[in-house]
């Protein structure tokens, strides 16, 4: 029989189990950017080799920046919208915050111009013509894996015998065409999640900044939440693509992230409606 005292211990309130979870999936998040960095290493080594030329950081890690600063601006928010009081946002804290938000966005940029880069190298392919595809095994020569690369064995060349192959510009790496179209595809489809994802956090950045200054209007909380609803119907749908054409990792990381901005969503609705600064007016 369970002691009281271990049953009071484990006895957590709803609002402290909400915790638990909404904190659980900021781990998840943090966690995934290790999970990124790997894999993209892996590609970056298969890619570049050992030796990743600076210019290239952008597209060979764009998951993983990305990733990082999305984290940072998450943490961000939930401590200005749940953790620190409105009278404590002012002077060196609000500043301090500012900057570091203003950091996330100049990474989240460059993650995103990763992802514009990735898109292009992806799109730029010529044919490649041998007689034998397993002559590669053992080689220089990498194939196209959903979005990422990996070394050419017995087994993989037989499957791309006699099929028309294409190579990115520039790389050993190489792919039939129907692959090489996923992969574009999904490259694609990682600009429109990033493009997105930008809109929904500058509607964020307004609702904080008209929340903490009473000028939300209801008008202007309706039109936010209609434009959001369409982004994140957007978002979904790029989570399910990935879970269907990509790989578990994407699809995963997409759909721990539209978790995590509903808390924020939450976290700006209990806010709005503890201060009752709503503007009056239509």
């Amino acid at each position: 029989m369970r002691s009281p005292a271990l049953h009071r211990h484990f006895n957590l309130t709803p609002m402290q189990l909400y915790r638990v979870f909404k904190y659980s999936v900021y781990c998840l998040l943090a966690a995934n950017v290790f999970f990124f960095f790997i894999e993209e290493a892996s590609d970056s080594l298969e890619l570049y080799g050992l030796w990743l030329p600076w210019p290239h950081i952008a597209e060979a890690y764009s998951s993983t920046i990305d990733t990082l600063a999305w984290v940072m601006l998450l943490l961000l928010f939930e401590l200005e919208t749940a953790i620190i009081a409105d009278e404590q946002l002012k002077g060196g804290l609000r500043w301090g915050l500012t900057g570091l938000r203003s950091l996330s966005y100049l990474v989240i940029l460059y993650a995103f111009y990763g992802y514009c880069v990735q898109y292009g190298v992806v799109t730029d392919t010529v044919p490649f013509i041998t007689a034998d595809v397993c002559r590669l095994v053992d080689t220089e020569y990498r194939y196209m894996r959903v979005d990422n690369y990996a070394a050419i064995t017995p087994d993989v060349c037989l499957a791309m015998q006699g099929q028309p192959l294409v190579r990115i510009a520039g790389t050993p790496i190489i792919s039939t065409v129907p692959a090489m179209q996923q992969a574009v595809h999904l490259a694609l489809v990682d600009i429109i999640n990033a493009g997105d994802w930008l809109i929904v956090v500058l509607l964020l950045e307004a609702e904080v900044y008209l929340q903490s200054r009473h000028r939300l209007t209801r008008k202007m909380a309706a039109a936010g939440k209609l434009i959001k609803a369409v982004v994140y119907s957007i978002l979904f749908a790029c989570a399910l693509y990935w879970g269907i054409y990509g790989e578990f990792l994407d699809f995963w990381d997409a759909f721990l992230w539209l978790l995590a901005f509903l808390f924020i969503e939450l976290n700006i609705l209990k806010w709005h409606l503890a201060t009752g600064a709503e503007s009056k007016q239509p």
